[in-house]
Order: C-alpha cells, then structure tokens, then sequence
C-alpha cells in the first residue's frame, strides 16, 4: 500500500494485526511521505530509514512466527527531540546539544519499544523546547507557524508523515500546535506518563502529551506510554484510566460543560470566537456559561513565575557555560527568571496547589471545561509561534486537556476547541469529546 501513510494508527493496527499490511510497507509509505514533503514542512530534527526499517522488518517477524504482539505493533512514532533514545542522537532543538546520545531510553521509549511501535525519528522542537521558534512549517500553509514546542511533532501528523507522534506540554506545547496544524492533540493527567528520560525544564509543570489523527489514536497511544514511574516526583502510583475504552464509549447521561469567561479571551480572534459561540448555540442549555474570578487570570503570573524559575534551577550549568550559544529570544526570559526569589517561588507553589484543590472541586459538577485551544489561527511564520494563554490555567492545574480539530478561520487554517477534565479522569474527558464530535456531526 503506497498510500498507507493515510491510515490512522487505528487503521493500521488492526491492519497489521491481520496480515493485510506489513509494517516494512507502512513504515516505507511514510518515509515516502516525508521524502516528498517536508523540504517545505520540516517536521524531523533526525530520520534513519535504515533503522526504522530494520524495527518495523523485527515487528512482521514477531506478528509471522504467532508471537505476542503489542497495541502499537507495528506502528511508526515521531518523537519530540528532547526525547532520549538509545540508537537515536537527542538535540534538545539547539547546536548546545549538536549529536549528544544518550546511553538509555526514556522511559515512555521503553513503553512505546515494549507496546511493539517503531521509533520512527526525532521530531524539530523549540530551543530548549521553550520560547525561541524553530523551523518548521505549517502544513496547511508554510507561511504560517506549526506553534511551537511541540512544533514538529504537530506538524508531522499533519501533513500525514507519521500516524503519532509525541510531545511535551509545560505551558500550551501541545494544545496550541494540535490547534494550529489541525490534529487531535491530547494532554493527560500529570503524572500519567514518566517523564524521566525528556529534557527537564519545570519539574512542576512539565508534562507528555500525544498527536493523533483522531480521538482513539491519541487514547491508543496514550495507554501504551502511562505508568507508575518512581523516577518521576509527579508520577502517581495508582491505576489509569484506560483512555482507549473512554473514547470509545457513550455517554451514560448528556454531559454538562462549563465555560468560563477568562478577562484574557478579549486575546482571541474574531473568527474563533465565532466558531466557540456558535459550537456553545449548538449545544445550548449543556454549556453553563460562568464568569470567572479575577484570582484564575492570576494563575497565569503563577505559571511564568514558576516555568522561568525552574528552568533556570535545572539548565543553570547550561546557561552559564554556554550562553553565547542561547538565543535572543531566551536570554531576556532567563535573565528574569535568576530574579525570582525563593519566597516568591514557594509562594507561587502554594498558589498551584489551591488552584488544583479548586479545579479538583469545581469539575465535580461539570463534565468537562470547554475552552479555546488558542487565540485563532496560526500566526505567520517568525520568532513569535502563538499566544499559548488559552492553555496556561489547565497545565498549571495538571488537568487532562484535549483539543478536537473543529473549526476553520477566515483564512482556512483549522482552530481547536479545547477540553478540559478532571485530574484523573482522562476517560471520562475522552468519553465527552466523542459526544461532542457526534453532537456536532448530528447538527451539520
């Protein structure tokens, strides 16, 4: 099949599974996918056809001689270059860090090796997965950004490169890009998945997130890559939700969805709040709409107050021994960052904590938070890769957030509307976003 790269990761795994595609021809068909596009989309940082093919010829062998095979046997994943691999070189998006290997897999590798996938190649990020733009393109229209870290990995599923592909959220890293590259883009609860093993840049608010082209890909891959890892400060030690069942399942009762109105949203485009209004007419009397407390546009100072701080504490020997390597656009944030006092740090960790415990109340009686996965459509290309506020609340909080590719700006580029659940409730939200995808279907 020359055009298995068309197939979602759902597709393909059951196609694989039954012998009608080997994973040697869709792990080609994607290579010839990328072959053929991403001189304009420039999606990957690192590609080795030749191992890629050598892991997907080892996944027919597996499935041939009856051997058990894994959720994602077969299936190629892009993976975010702040990702450590063992046979893979792991750049972090900057010439700091120009062929560094590691000498072990990330554990969510070892979990996507184990569940029978194919480490296809690394994905372009931001420097340092933060502020400064990479450059890759949109693939709907290469004047415009991907959004950015998580840039490459976004971009890739898009453009039909690769089924999955993972990223990393510490603000709105994988949201905003799902949003503006127009993929199913899903962050599950902090600490679902281990993050031992990716480039620290906040410990408190780093988080993995998936790239699909649908609800049951970014589930399925989801599964594959949570656990308990006791690496990890944020990882739980209790069971997961099974994501895959939740955004397969229907819904019991007819959920109820809050939407809150945030002072900030005066930030987002004519066209998308069009878009979110007319969704909310749509679903009439199940969205409440809500005004927000002041204190909840406070947490976004709490956010930047804790990113910056921490990522200076933990690339600090970076900073100081390469800092005529760091870019323009990071040195200012540095530069603020070494003047967050202590005080001012913890304080900032005392207010994360109450909004969890408020957010972890409020969701009680709602479904779901419908918001913006960002402010429109995607910027033009440049140093600038979008407003990642719509984001900011739900990451600091650890909520599980999913944005669904729904809307479309004036100028053709797709807008997300995102989703919002309780910590731990991963399914429930999938489950209300496969409601909300037939609500829509039912009403077009």
């Amino acid at each position: 099949m020359s055009d298995a790269y068309k197939l979602t990761a759902t597709e393909a795994v059951q196609a694989i599974a039954s012998g009608r595609l080997s994973s040697v021809d869709l792990v080609k068909s994607c290579l010839a996918r990328i072959e053929e596009t991403d001189g304009t989309v420039k999606a990957w940082a690192y590609i080795d056809p030749e191992l890629a093919l050598a892991q997907a010829a080892e996944c027919d062998r597996i499935r041939k001689a009856g051997m058990a095979i894994g959720p994602l046997h077969g299936i190629p994943v892009g993976l975010k270059d702040i990702i450590d691999t063992v046979d893979m070189p792991t750049q972090r998006g900057t010439a700091i860090f120009a062929g560094r290997q590691s000498g072990a897999d990330a554990r969510l590798v070892e979990h996507l090796r184990e569940a029978g996938a194919v480490i296809l190649g690394k994905t372009v990020t931001t420097e340092l997965a933060f502020v400064h733009a990479s450059e890759t393109r949109n693939p709907h229209n290469p004047e415009h950004s991907p959004g950015g870290s998580s840039s490459g990995s976004a971009a890739a599923v898009a453009a039909e490169q690769v089924p999955l592909a993972i990223g990393t959220q510490t603000n709105g890293s994988v949201i905003r890009p799902a949003s503006f590259c127009g993929t199913f883009g899903f962050k599950p609860t902090r600490g679902m998945i281990s993050r031992e093993g990716v480039l620290q840049t906040s410990v408190s608010l780093d988080q993995i997130g998936c790239f699909g082209r649908s609800l049951a890909d970014v589930a399925l891959l989801t599964d594959a890559i949570s656990g308990y890892d006791s690496r990890d400060a944020t990882s739980f030690a209790r069971a997961r939700p099974d994501t895959v069942a939740g955004a397969a399942a229907e819904v019991p009762v007819t959920p109820d969805l809050a939407w809150l109105d945030l002072p900030f949203y005066d930030r987002l485009s004519q066209d998308a709040l069009e878009g979110l209004n007319a969704v909310m007419d749509i679903l009439g009397p199940q969205v409440t709409r809500l005004e927000a407390a002041d204190a909840l546009s406070d947490l976004v100072a709490v956010q930047a107050t804790l990113h910056e701080y921490e990522i200076c504490q933990h690339q600090a020997e970076v900073f100081e021994q390469h800092w005529d390597q760091i870019s323009e656009t990071l040195k200012p944030v540095i530069t603020r960052g070494r003047l967050i006092s202590q005080m001012a740090y913890e304080d900032a960790l005392a207010v994360k904590a109450s909004a969890e415990a408020f957010f972890d109340s409020f969701l009680v009686d709602y479904d779901a938070i419908i918001a913006p996965a960002a402010s429109g459509e995607a910027p033009v290309f440049g140093p600038w890769t979008g407003d990642p506020i719509f984001c900011t609340l739900w990451t600091l909080a650890g909520l599980p957030c999913v944005t669904l590719p729904l809307l479309v700006g004036e100028t053709g580029l797709p807008i997300g509307v995102q989703l919002i659940g309780r910590a731990e409730q991963d399914d429930r939200l999938l489950r209300t976003a496969r409601w909300l995808q037939m609500q829509l279907a039912q009403a077009a």
